[in-house]
């Protein structure tokens, strides 16, 4: 009997990440809205790839699985990514704190309802 093991040609095997980069700089599941930043979050809360493709329906589960594995093997990289936007959104929510200050909006709001 002929072996019918599974032969893997390590050209056939390798794939894209599943990942792009918008005009935005925003780091996305290719070909959905989730950004890189939702799923590790999810990931590093302890959620499985499972839950996350549940959670997240427009992302196949084989994409969750490759994103988290992009994502093990290039930690600092993503770790870095991660704490750039983070600090953009820090300068972005400090910048709308500034032109909109929240001092009095209660007040204001109900001085609208008299």
């Amino acid at each position: 009997m002929a072996d019918r093991s599974l032969e893997v040609n390590v050209a056939e095997t390798i794939e894209r990440v599943p990942i792009h980069t918008g005009a935005d700089g925003v780091v996305r599941v290719a070909g959905t809205r989730v950004s890189l930043d939702t799923l590790v979050a999810a990931f590093d809360a302890g959620a499985t790839a499972e839950e996350i493709a549940q959670q997240y329906p427009s992302v196949a589960l084989a994409d969750v699985y490759a994103v988290i594995t992009y994502y093990l093997r290039h930690q600092s990289e993503v770790c870095a990514y991660l704490q750039k936007r983070h600090q953009q959104a820090a300068a972005v929510r400090q910048e709308n704190e500034r032109r909109f200050p929240s001092t009095g909006v209660r007040e204001r709001l109900l001085a609208r309802r008299r």
